[in-house]
């Protein structure tokens, strides 16, 4: 009897042990996250934030995907294997929230950003007014329809009454790199872009910059995708994002930090 109460007991043990290193070996698990953010932080996430958080922690991965932010809502909404989403606008987050597609409570906005009319570095063009837009052939802006930064263009012209009289000069592009490669190719004469957009470049040069007054304050949120299967991983991500040390990253490229 006493045999078998010890035979029992170390059988027990046995399994706990067996469990509790399941569990250990659970945590300690590689995983991949995949990032899905406008194409404007392209440059600051592949260059700076994601090798430093992958260094940070090495049992996680992250793929980054970049495109015009109304099209990364549209994938989501597919069933694009999104784990978090960074818009360059509310107006997408706000949409998938509504529809039940970000984990409840996890928005915060990340960063705020500028609007502002370039042209190419070596132009002859005189644009010292937003009216002066209407002297040049050819306008480029993103697409309003899915490029928040079209969306941002089109609310600054429409305020100062020049979205009418400029439909013959705009030129369409799918995402805000687009615009600004045709600004740098002289494919156009001037484009309205993100401020971080044309400092990323010398072959570009920021004539007007929009006041606070002409058009609505440019929010970047960061969100949770309800259907990720890595919450903890996800959420490592985002308080990463809203570090002090990501912080001072986003600031060089540009950009400000929302504390």
């Amino acid at each position: 009897m006493y045999m078998k109460k010890i035979v029992l007991v170390l059988l027990l043990i046995s399994i706990s042990i067996f469990f509790l290193s399941g569990c250990s070996t659970e945590k300690n698990l590689d995983s991949n996250i995949t990032i899905a953010a406008a194409v404007s932080l392209k440059n600051v996430f592949d260059e700076k934030l994601i090798p430093e958080f992958e260094k940070e922690n090495p049992n996680i991965t992250i793929e980054a995907t970049y495109d015009s932010s109304g099209k990364l809502q549209q994938q989501i909404k597919e069933g694009a294997p999104v784990d978090v989403f960074v818009s360059a606008a509310t107006k997408q987050m706000d949409e998938l929230n509504e529809e039940g597609y970000i984990l409840k409570d996890s928005i915060r906005d990340l960063l705020e950003n500028k609007i502002v009319v370039i042209v190419p570095r070596d132009s002859d063009y005189l644009i010292s007014d937003f009216e002066d837009l209407l002297k040049v052939e050819k306008i480029a802006i993103g697409d309003p329809s899915s490029v928040p930064a079209g969306q941002y263009a089109k609310e600054l012209l429409t305020n100062l009454n020049l979205w009418d009289k400029a439909q013959g000069k705009l030129s369409l592009g799918t995402n805000a790199s687009e615009v600004l490669n045709w600004v740098k190719e002289k494919s156009a004469d001037c484009g309205i872009v993100y401020s971080t957009d044309a400092y990323s470049t010398d072959e570009v040069k920021i004539v007007l910059e929009a006041d606070e007054n002409m058009v609505s304050k440019v929010v970047y949120p960061v969100g949770i995708v309800k259907s990720t299967q890595n919450v903890e991983s996800a959420n490592k991500f985002v308080e990463f994002l809203r570090s002090d040390k990501a912080h001072e990253i986003f600031s060089e490229y540009g950009f400000t930090p929302i504390k």
